[in-house]
């Protein structure tokens, strides 16, 4: 007859012995494949948000003084820009954005724009911003940087680029329920 603690011992060497070669097996995941996979369902969800939202409401905005539609997607994409910039990895020329100099990312965000022609840059943003995450080597990510005249890692700066799409998702949740 088997006591309680013997039962109970040899059922946890069981898992043990056959659950540790699983997990042994699964691949470590990174930072960067975290905050790539992250980024990738804020892509899904801001580009459907953004289509959902009625044409003739691209202009709308809360209150005086806060950014309408169009221009939330045409921020979120300006930093897309910027951030990757910022740390080393230039957009396209024909934004005008440069990484070291925040007026070009404002000067990017206030053009006048359709909302389709904002969701096509919001989707070349996310291209651009994943990418740049994806060419930065992981041992890469503790060098120092400077942004916006301040000291930061290049993982601070992904971690930065990925809060903020956080941010703006929450707002354009709130611009969509308040236009049905």
């Amino acid at each position: 007859m088997h006591s309680p603690v013997r039962t109970l011992l040899a059922a946890a060497a069981i898992l043990t012995a056959t659950t540790t070669p699983a997990l042994a097996q699964q691949p470590a995941s990174t930072l960067t494949a975290d905050l790539l996979a992250d980024i990738a369902q804020l892509e899904k969800k801001m580009t459907a948000l953004a289509r959902a939202i009625p044409d003739d409401k691209a202009g709308w905005r809360p209150a005086p003084g806060t950014r309408s539609v169009s221009e939330v997607i045409m921020h979120v994409a300006s930093d897309n820009y910027l951030i990757p910039g910022a740390l080393g990895f230039a957009p396209d020329a024909s934004t005008g954005i440069k990484g070291e100099d925040y007026k070009t990312a404002l000067a990017f965000e206030k053009r006048t724009v359709t909302k389709a022609q904002a969701i096509a840059e919001l989707e070349k943003s996310f291209t651009h911003l994943r990418q740049s995450m994806r060419d930065t080597p992981d041992a890469k990510l503790g060098a120092s940087v400077t942004m916006f005249g301040q000291p930061f890692t290049m993982q601070q700066g992904w971690i930065m680029a990925t809060t903020h799409l956080h941010e703006h998702l929450g707002q354009l949740i709130a611009y969509a329920r308040s236009n049905g």
